[in-house]
């Protein structure tokens, strides 16, 4: 046994060893540090915060790059900071894979990349993805542009140039407007044995628990993945009903959008617009019994809207509000009533269902119609 952090009490020097390479030895079996690495970042203050963000960008400059990246990610996702001072850097070495990285970049560099998109042609995909993230008036401008006239180079995309918005938690609307399709309000959802005084049972909101509707795909019960008050802070905004519940079949869900139609009272019932998929699994070798072995809570306190928006950086991904953790790429349902994009409401990781579970469902609601919808993506 190694216990790499003994004597360690400066934050800094414990989340430097926590992301310092280790090479492989069967012989050898680290200590784990009783914080998990998101919760040092959130409990940093603001100089240590800076001396991780100078120590990140001197990763860069020795050809660190993995282990600069990660914590520049930890740093915007965890803690919403601004790292402008490493953009320079990152862009000189062509580091574009995590557009995240560039969300609050200051003008020049905006100016920079959207110019760069016509030229190079190697970096163009996470380029436009990078200026989704950005989002701001120049980048609205030109995307606007690029959807009135599209560009030359606009045939090597596989969508759209506009469509990059959807990274950064956006789109168009029919007269050109920036429409926002996440709320920045973000709250976590955590296991009953992780919570601390944060998590209180004294709020409305329950989750993974079955429904007496059945799916008419397989006649199994549907999951009620959310049950939630409308007047907590994360789904005021939408001015709903009293609660708002979200089900769908965990098994057939996997394979398609699942839509619900909410009635006057927010009570839901299966949407005559699902669509069956031309697969789903015998239900022979699905395991009927699966239950969420520990109770979920609602956090009081918010966390960054950014928190889970890297899915590969190894935090809980379960949250209601804030940014969604795509596996894949973006992917909004469409309302089937009035064909626009639906809002991202929250996400749960399958690993709640069951502990050896992966992939994320993923939950929207169009409030005008009161559709909702859920979706799945995985590895």
């Amino acid at each position: 046994m190694v216990n790499l952090y003994e004597g360690l009490t400066d934050p800094v020097d414990i989340l430097k060893v926590m992301h310092a390479p280790r090479k492989h030895d069967p012989l050898i079996k680290y200590v784990p540090h009783t914080v998990r690495i998101e919760q040092m970042y959130i409990s940093l203050s603001e100089q240590e915060a800076a001396r991780m963000l100078k120590y990140a960008i001197g990763c860069l400059a020795d050809q660190n790059e993995d282990e600069a990246e990660d914590i520049l990610l930890s740093l915007v996702c965890y803690r919403n900071d601004n790292i402008a001072d490493a953009l320079p850097e990152l862009i000189q070495l062509g580091l574009f894979n995590h557009p995240i990285l560039f969300k609050d970049a200051p003008q020049d560099i905006c100016d920079q990349l959207i110019e760069r998109v016509n030229w190079d042609e190697e970096n163009r995909n996470h380029l436009l993805r990078v200026l989704g993230w950005i989002g701001d008036a120049a980048v609205v401008e030109r995307f606007r542009q690029w959807q009135i006239q599209l560009p030359t180079w606009a045939g090597q995309l596989y969508v759209p140039p506009e469509t990059y918005a959807l990274d950064g938690g956006w789109e168009f609307t029919p007269n050109g407007e920036r429409r926002n399709l996440v709320n920045p309000s973000c709250y976590a959802i955590r296991q009953a044995d992780e919570r601390n005084d944060e998590f209180t049972e004294g709020q409305h909101a329950r989750f993974l628990e079955t429904s007496h509707l059945t799916c008419p795909w397989c006649k199994r019960k549907l999951t009620k993945l959310v049950d939630i008050a409308a007047s907590h802070p994360a789904l005021r905004y939408l001015d709903l009903m009293e609660t708002l519940e979200m089900l769908t079949c965990d098994v057939c869900g996997a394979f398609s959008t699942i839509y619900m139609e909410l009635d006057s009272e927010g009570a839901p019932a299966w949407s005559r617009y699902n669509e069956e998929p031309d697969y789903l699994p015998d239900m022979d070798d699905v395991d009927i019994t699966i239950e969420p072995s520990r109770r979920l809570g609602l956090s009081n306190e918010p966390q960054s809207p950014y928190y889970a928006a890297e899915w590969t950086l190894p935090q809980l991904d379960s949250q209601i509000g804030g940014h969604p953790s795509w596996v894949q790429d973006p992917e909004y349902p469409v309302c089937p009533c009035c064909e626009r994009r639906m809002q991202f409401i929250g996400q749960l990781d399958y690993a709640d269902f069951d502990k050896y579970g992966e992939g994320i469902f993923y939950l929207f609601l169009c409030p005008e119609d009161r559709m909702t919808a859920t979706a799945y993506q995985h590895s």
